[in-house]
């Protein structure tokens, strides 16, 4: 059941905040202000310095909030996933498909959603286990190859992450995506020091998913 909720949790919100930063203090700031916004679901990545150290202190914070779900992010192997499960991650992410990662998230009930761009690849996610298949990078192809996708695949779910903006989020969830990835275009005014910003962002992010899911 504990998989199951965190799945309907992240999948209700529609969309999961990829934060990256220069530093912990940074981080944990981002995940503040997207949380603060409506996104509920924050993948710390492992390009951050001490990305474990991040997640157990929003886990900390957020342990009273049963909506908020913290995951890992750019975990590119088994080891790395380990570490993220010991610091409390709910979910974890990586831009391509690791069998050994599959095996282990699954062992323990986490999500796993691996970056695929491929059919091949896909199905071999797919046979793994991963309930979620990030379409990475998003940008290669656009909302319109998920279609494509669906034709062979319909069973799919595909959360794309890159090329996902304000411009082009309701086209993702329109052609069928049942959740996006959103990095760059949402958390780059924390390299201003503007939080605030990047929760007026979450919120236009929350709305333009919700409008879309509604049509």
């Amino acid at each position: 059941m504990k998989k199951f909720n965190i799945l309907s949790k992240l999948l209700d919100c529609g969309v999961v905040a990829v934060v990256r930063a220069d530093s912990q203090e940074e981080a944990i700031k981002i995940s503040h202000a997207c949380i603060e916004g409506g996104i509920i679901g924050i993948e710390v990545t492992f390009t951050v310095n001490g990305a474990d150290e991040v997640i157990k202190t929003l886990l900390a914070h957020y342990e009273n909030n049963s909506n908020v779900v913290i995951g890992a992010g750019t975990v590119l192997d088994v080891t790395t996933a380990r570490i993220a499960i010991l610091a409390g991650a709910q979910f974890v992410v990586s831009p391509s498909f690791d069998e050994e990662t599959a095996k282990l998230c699954n062992l323990y009930q986490i999500p796993y959603m691996p970056g695929c761009m491929t059919i091949t690849e896909m199905k071999r996610a797919l046979e793994y286990g991963s309930d979620i298949v990030k379409f990475f990078p998003g940008s290669g192809f656009g909302p319109d190859f998920v279609k494509a996708v669906k034709g062979p695949l319909p069973q799919i779910n595909l959360m794309p992450t890159g090329g996902v903006d304000l411009e082009n989020v309701d086209e993702w969830i329109k052609n069928g995506c049942v959740a996006v990835g959103v990095g760059g275009s949402l958390v780059a005014p924390a390299k201003t020091g503007d939080f605030a910003r990047i929760t007026e962002y979450a919120r236009e992010y929350m709305n333009k998913v919700k409008t879309a899911r509604e049509v």
